[in-house]
């Protein structure tokens, strides 16, 4: 009985004992499989993507910083609109040796990726060839016959576009999804979730498959990319290049935390000491003073006029007069920063607005005015006797008003006059009654010469050399006068300009209205005044001038229906380079101005560089400013003075 007891009792626990070993064999078979997975399956992805070292020091990131931009008239510290921000795409990739039929997969990744945008390029492609756009009713003597035949002829021509495009792409696919050696091949960047999402399931079923990844998004696309910048790659990561996202990287950027831990089997990070652990600081975020609407009007305005005149480029700027505060600011050509390696010229990322260093011609006789003004060697009724030409001491040639072939000499004329017409002779005859140095003296006082300071990089500090001699020549500071011979920068020039329309004071230009840190501190730019430059009164003289040249002089298509508007146009010559002299037939057009009149809501700064069809600013620029303030002053909801 005993015997039989003890007999059952050990059978039992046999029994049990095979039982739990089954399950703990089981288990360590499901467990090594999970383990192979993960470390044999998976292990040449972690080797490309991750560090394979059992002890780490695992960095973690902190979220970059967001750049907003002004999304009401008047701002108010709640409604901005974000302009680099980050979001997560998928990078999607293949382990070639887990590929099982590599041709099959590259068919499915150009149908799922690449058709829709390739059937998009090709006709687009044929839309603009003259040949197959032509109709029967274009005047140009074809047949209806004829034109049936080339739409037979673009039709095979577009299958057999798509074909080879296809086949191009398809081929490049398969060479990576082919590489069964390569223990990771990525295959498409920055995908966005919502492309992805219906095809997860069969793309991991041909052995391709995806991450997700934080990328700097820019949701403005090109509007204003100069001046943002964007986020590109050095040995250490992530990095800002150009413009807002290089200026503010640290600040952007933030502090990566850390934590010392080991590695486990299944890859995951085990703390070894809680005390060695220390949280990442977020970027602080950058609140700017762009308004969204000025700078997209501005922007698109500037684009379709480049075009329209055939222009090089292009640049606006539009600031606050009291303050310097920058309300727009973008140039053309621009580019998409969120594709920022599609450019065939990486000098497209400088920002001309800060960067670009030209002649300003004809704007700069303002400058020259102001000096003259303000020292009271001329008021705006002194006159002198125009002779269409002058001669300067030391140079042989005589030195001509832009009109005198038309005109010669136009007699006795006023200091307005010599705006409305843009007299060469009235600027060297203004300098002339001034004195070269205190002249040149002005010309440094506006800040000619020396960098604003404004929070971008690459800002450029112009070239007035010539006027900082011991003994500065006559003929060179004579061409000073009506911007010939030196360099200026368009930030330096709005800059300047808005003293003359504000008072006399030269503000220091900015375009970060508050910097907000991870822990929310609030840190608020100031306006700065750099120096009074010129009185008041002769702020206010020059202001009225300059309403002058809109109402009668060469700036009248600058005129805004309804508002006295000033400014001044002016057609510049551009240098050669390397050699002296200037460029035949090449000019570089700018308009400046301000509105309304007797309270500046704006100062606004337009450039075109050499546009093709017409001659002077007053038929390029000069409209395109009325274009912009027509929109700022509606947008601000400034009354009509008339």
């Amino acid at each position: 009985m005993i015997s039989s007891k003890y007999n059952r009792k050990k059978s039992d626990n046999g029994n049990r004992l095979n039982l739990v070993m089954t399950v703990i064999f089981l288990l360590a078979g499901s467990i090594l499989l999970r383990l192979y997975g993960l470390q044999v399956s998976k292990n040449d992805l972690y080797v490309a993507l991750a560090s394979d070292q059992h002890q780490v020091y695992n960095k973690l990131q902190p979220s970059r910083g967001e750049i907003y931009i002004q999304n009401s008239p008047v701002p108010d510290g709640k409604d901005f609109y974000p302009v680099a921000t980050n979001k997560d795409f998928a990078l999607v990739y293949a382990i070639p040796k887990d590929v099982k039929s590599p041709a099959e997969a590259a068919d499915r990744l150009y149908e799922i990726f690449d058709r829709k945008n390739v059937e998009d390029e090709v006709d687009k492609m044929l839309k603009e060839d003259p040949y197959f756009s032509a109709t029967s009713s274009d005047g140009l003597g074809i047949a209806a016959a004829d034109i049936k035949n080339r739409e037979e002829f673009k039709a095979i021509k577009r299958e057999l576009e798509l074909e080879t495009r296809k086949k191009s792409i398809v081929a490049a696919y398969l060479d990576k999804l082919s590489k069964e050696n390569d223990p990771y091949e990525p295959i498409r960047y920055k995908v966005e979730k919502e492309t992805l999402d219906p095809y997860i399931d069969e793309l991991h079923g041909l052995g391709i498959d995806h991450i997700m990844e934080a990328y700097r998004y820019y949701p403005e696309f090109s509007i204003g990319s100069h001046l943002f910048g964007f986020v590109g790659f050095d040995d250490s990561g992530k990095i800002g290049r150009y413009g807002l996202e290089n200026f503010f990287n640290e600040e952007l950027t933030g502090a990566p935390g850390s934590i010392k831990a080991e590695r486990s089997g299944n890859g995951s990070l085990i703390i070894v000491n809680d005390r060695e652990f220390n949280e990442p600081k977020n970027g602080s975020d950058l609140i700017l003073t762009i308004n969204r609407s000025i700078q997209f009007n501005a922007c698109q305005k500037l684009n379709a006029a480049a075009l329209r005149h055939g222009a090089d480029g292009g640049t606006v700027i539009v600031m606050e007069p009291k303050t310097g505060a920058i309300i727009a600011m973008c140039s053309w050509p621009d580019y998409d920063p969120n594709n920022y390696g599609k450019v065939d010229d990486i000098s497209i990322y400088n920002n001309p607005a800060v960067f670009d260093q030209y002649e300003p011609g004809s704007i700069f006789k303002i400058f020259t005015m102001s000096a003259g003004i303000d020292q009271g060697k001329v008021t705006p009724e002194s006159t002198y006797n125009d002779k269409g030409s002058i001669k300067i001491p030391g140079w042989s040639k005589p030195i001509k008003n832009s009109d005198f072939d038309t005109f010669g000499g136009h007699g006795t004329v006023d200091m307005i006059t010599v705006l409305e017409l843009s007299l060469n002779t009235g600027s060297i005859h203004v300098m002339q009654r001034t004195g070269p140095e205190v002249f040149a003296d002005y010309v440094k006082k506006f800040g000619f010469g020396q960098k604003t300071g404004i929070e971008l990089p690459g800002e450029g500090s112009g070239n007035i050399v010539n006027l900082e001699r011991d003994v500065i020549r006559p003929v060179e500071v004579a061409t000073a006068t009506f911007g010939q011979g030196i360099t200026v920068t368009p930030l330096q020039t709005i800059t300047a300009y808005a003293a003359v329309v504000n008072g006399g004071i030269l503000m220091k230009p900015y375009v970060v209205d508050e910097i907000v840190t991870s822990e929310g501190e609030r840190i608020k730019t100031q306006p700065q005044p750099v120096r009074r430059v010129i009185s008041e009164r002769t702020s206010l003289l020059l202001s009225g001038m300059m309403v002058r040249v809109v109402e009668e002089g060469h700036s009248t298509r600058a005129a805004v229906k309804g508002y006295y508007v000033g400014g001044k146009t002016g057609t510049a010559q551009v240098a050669g380079s390397g050699t002296k002299g200037y460029e035949a037939g090449r000019t570089i057009h700018t308009f400046i101005g301000f509105a309304p009149a007797d309270d500046p809501k704006f100062v606004m700064l337009v450039k075109l560089n050499d546009p093709k069809d017409v001659a002077w600013a007053d038929s390029s620029t000069a409209p395109l400013f009325s274009e912009i303030a027509e929109f700022i002053l509606n947008y601000y909801q400034v009354p009509k003075e008339r």
